[in-house]
């Protein structure tokens, strides 16, 4: 579920201050997890602690950059007892900006009887790196635009939750002195599973641009208590367009604090730049917003005028097309309820993996046991995906290598079976594999299609007559895709089904063509029948980038995954087991 922002213009989208919704996870010695909450709730206890929400802007950063101005991202510490920081979060990357407001939120257990001491660093990422998740970023390639620390009683005891530090260098007194400064906003997490879908679109925007029409987006920021906004959440940038129709938002009561509580929703035209051009504002709250769906009509965006004080009325408007109350259930609630992840793998056998007798090959079985990168990721990902499997009977295939009969196939059962593709645990996918290194040559070129496309198949299956199952299809691979069209075509098939595709680049391959297929830069892929996918499917990790930085290749893929599931369960309202038995009228 990471964030991982673009350095061109299309990617520089997803960075207009924004970040994909996931699911917030308490971090080890300062936060807490779902098994303990549920264990004290389960014997009517209440736990010795708060959980806080830290929203975070900066006002006035270093520009670090020489054509541009930074790209900056913060990354929050806690320091333990011992001295030493402990991440427990990053926010996204926001292009070009020295006065960011970050939409990802840092989750921390609030725990009145300890002093918390939270440590802020700031940076300013480097084009280079716009493509990786924010957790795979190694900080010491970044550059430093200062830190500030607090007690986290401080934030929690001010009126306004909000405090603002200065940002200093202590390990470098020779830099400028003014660093900016860092605001902290502190909100305690709702419990509630109340939130709301709407669509929104506008009409009749102005035109800003010179040779096109504008590129808008929408960000919807909350009015916290001392008056200021937090932004909560962002829609997509849509090109070229005066009468934008956005794909639905669903906004918590987390994010909305209540029906009455106002919002801000500014209308932006997207520059790469980062100075986004306000084409009209409005502010209106959830409760305003249900009216504007039940009476149809639309609501006039203004503009602050040039006479001090006034603001002008503008043509365009806001519509709310769609407002729809709903329950929304976490990831653990749809677990815990009986729903299984079902895992599938996809080795490469492609001649540029190198001969597997050779050291130097990507597939070499190294006699002191030693994994290769294929045998990491396996196990890796498999160790953490076969819990949520009950009987642990994994699909697995090689494409790419010239099969016993001579013929090179794009998709082969990894176990040399005719009859079946299934093997047992992640010992099995491990077993075929070295086996498969014996029995099948390495040829090529690099084909996705056929792989996801039967994954695909198994998964369509399935959901004829068991929607408790989401598939989980890990694909290692050290190439450069011959068929990115087909694959983009079956990616976008496939956006319908309950299955989401992991990726793991291998070696020292360009992997740009698997940066579009991963489609974090906030661009829906597109068939080349102009059918555009449901939901971003894919996430994609380059094995160089894990493994030089301070994360697991499990953490950087698997992060989006609870996210991905989400998605697909909420957008067709599927609900928990339980929750499904108990509505079904007894006959």
């Amino acid at each position: 579920m990471g964030i991982c922002w673009s350095g061109d213009v299309e990617g520089g989208k997803q960075a207009v201050g924004g970040a994909q919704l996931r699911p917030t996870m308490a971090h080890n010695n300062f936060g807490t997890n779902d098994a303990i909450d549920f264990f004290f709730r389960a014997r009517g206890l209440t736990a010795l602690f708060s959980q806080i929400e830290l929203s975070l802007s900066a006002s006035k950063l270093l520009d670090r950059d020489i054509t541009s101005k930074s790209d900056p991202m913060t990354v929050v510490y806690v320091k333990k007892r011992d001295g030493t920081l402990e991440e427990i979060g990053r926010t996204e990357v926001i292009m070009n900006n020295l006065n960011p407001s970050w939409i990802e939120k840092i989750s921390i257990a609030y725990q009145f009887e300890i002093v918390q001491l939270v440590v802020f660093h700031v940076y300013d990422v480097d084009t280079e790196y716009h493509n990786l998740p924010v957790k795979v970023l190694k900080l010491k390639d970044q550059d430093f635009l200062g830190e500030a620390s607090c007690a986290l009683s401080e934030i929690i005891t001010k009126p306004s939750r909000t405090l603002t530090i200065k940002l200093g260098n202590k390990n470098r007194p020779g830099v400028p002195r003014n660093l900016g400064t860092l605001s902290v906003h502190a909100e305690e997490t709702v419990a509630s599973k109340s939130a709301v879908e709407i669509a929104l679109r506008c009409s009749r925007l102005e035109n800003v641009d010179l040779f096109s029409k504008s590129d808008p987006f929408l960000r919807i920021s909350r009015i916290v208590e001392n008056g200021d906004p937090v932004p909560i959440c962002k829609t997509e940038v849509i090109n070229n367009n005066l009468n934008p129709i956005w794909r639905p938002l669903t906004l918590s009561i987390q994010q909305f604090g209540s029906t009455d509580n106002p919002l801000i929703i500014e209308c932006f035209d997207f520059n790469s730049s980062g100075n986004h051009i306000l084409l009209g504002k409005i502010q209106k709250s959830i409760g305003d917003l249900e009216k504007l769906h039940q009476g149809r009509t639309g609501a006039d965006l203004i503009k602050p005028s040039a006479h001090r004080g006034r603001e002008k009325v503008l043509k365009g408007q806001l519509f709310v097309d769609k407002f729809i109350e709903k329950e929304q259930y976490s990831f653990l609630d749809y677990i815990s309820s009986g729903f299984e992840l079902n895992f599938m793998v996809a080795v490469d056998f492609t001649a540029s993996n190198g001969n597997p007798r050779n050291s130097d090959s990507l597939h070499y079985i190294d006699p002191s046991s030693r994994l290769n990168s294929y045998q990491q990721a396996i196990m890796e990902v498999g160790e953490v995906i076969q819990f949520y499997d009950s009987d642990k009977r994994f699909p697995a295939w090689g494409f790419g290598g010239r099969t016993f009969d001579g013929t090179i196939s794009h998709c082969f059962n990894l176990n040399g079976s005719s009859n079946g593709f299934e093997v047992e645990g992640v010992e099995g996918i491990m077993a075929a594999y070295a086996n498969a290194l014996h029995n099948v040559s390495l040829a090529g070129p690099t084909l996705f299609g056929q792989v996801i496309n039967m994954a695909a198949q198994i998964t369509g299956q399935s959901l004829s007559h068991d929607s408790s199952k989401y598939f989980v299809l890990l694909i290692i691979t050290d190439g450069v895709l011959t068929d990115l069209q087909e694959t983009k075509d079956a990616l976008v098939r496939a956006s319908d089904l309950p299955l989401s595709i992991l990726i793991v680049g291998v070696g020292g391959a360009d992997f740009t063509q698997m940066e579009i297929l991963d489609a974090d830069n906030g661009n829906r892929l597109e068939s080349s029948t102009g059918r555009v996918a449901t939901r971003d499917i894919v996430q994609f990790v380059p094995m160089r980038e894990v493994q030089r930085g301070q994360i697991s290749v499990v953490q950087a893929l698997l992060e989006e995954l609870p996210g991905q599931f989400l998605g697909y369960v909420r957008s067709r309202d599927i609900k928990p087991l339980n929750l499904r038995a108990a509505q079904t009228p007894a006959l």
